[in-house]
């Protein structure tokens, strides 16, 4: 499946979630429009997961070098957060977010096509480069999600009092993230050792990752010692999601980070 299809997908997509997510307010016992919309999203989600896995063998590597690529990814991984949260939880308004970043990504693709090929430089030639690059897009899609729920809970505030189950629907998002965004910062540090004798070098993704880090951190760190105090920590957490943006390709405009072994190939 060649790159070139990339466009035929991502519209598909595009009209039917949009559809999806606009039925799912209308529900019943049987295959009602709203039970139909559901199908719609998850039919969706396993086509553009067909077309990641067809161009991962079309290219005979991972999709994972460019920027383009793990849009990709992150598309599909967030797309499957806010089904699973609607799934779970019945939060129609987080899945229309989620659902609708994720259109954005696809959408991102489409202006910005890239140009891709087979090659892959000697240090991404390594079994570090799959797991660091997975573990690291699934976390940032599951703390981008936490800010989504965060933002959300800032506007229930004041308008109306704050849901528990929404707190503790940002809380539980952040620890899974926060676990993930951790394996990914080891595995990095694994790989930077392998393939170039350092653990860490104080590179500017580095410095950025350790400090998006730090703002997941901040947060947990409310939560636990000051558990009584809900709208700081939720400030917190819907502004950390500007420095994971940062982190994940804001670099790549960084005059410093211009020789950068982290910034994205094109």
């Amino acid at each position: 499946m060649p790159w070139i299809n990339f466009h035929v997908f991502a519209i598909a997509t595009i009209i039917l979630w949009f559809t999806g997510a606009m039925m799912t307010g209308l529900s019943g016992k049987r295959l009602t429009p709203g039970k139909l919309g559901i199908i719609f999203i998850i039919l969706w989600i396993l086509s553009l997961l067909y077309f990641t896995v067809t161009l991962w063998i079309n290219l005979e590597r991972p999709p994972l070098r460019t920027l383009g690529e793990t849009r990709l990814w992150y598309t599909i991984f967030l797309s499957v957060l806010g089904l699973i949260i609607y799934l779970r939880w019945k939060y129609k308004i987080l899945m229309i977010f989620a659902l609708g970043m994720a259109m954005l990504f696809l959408i991102i693709n489409l202006l910005h096509p890239e140009t891709y090929d087979k090659t892959l430089m000697p240090a991404l030639q390594s079994p570090w480069f799959v797991p660091h690059v997975i573990v690291y897009i699934l976390s940032y899609a599951i703390l981008a999600f936490s800010s989504i729920v965060a933002a959300y809970g800032l506007f229930t505030i004041y308008y109306r009092t704050i849901s528990a189950i929404t707190v503790r629907l940002a809380d539980n998002l952040v620890y899974i993230g926060f676990a993930f965004l951790t394996m990914g910062l080891l595995f990095g540090t694994l790989w930077a050792k392998e393939a170039w004798g350092h653990y860490w070098t104080w590179d500017p993704k580095e410095t950025w990752a350790f400090l998006t880090w730090l703002s997941y951190l901040l947060y947990i760190h409310f939560r636990v010692f000051q558990p009584s105090k809900i709208k700081t920590p939720l400030w917190v957490l819907s502004l950390a999601f500007i420095v994971l943006l940062i982190c994940w390709f804001g670099i790549n405009y960084l005059p410093s980070a211009q020789n950068s072994v982290h910034v994205y190939g094109n």
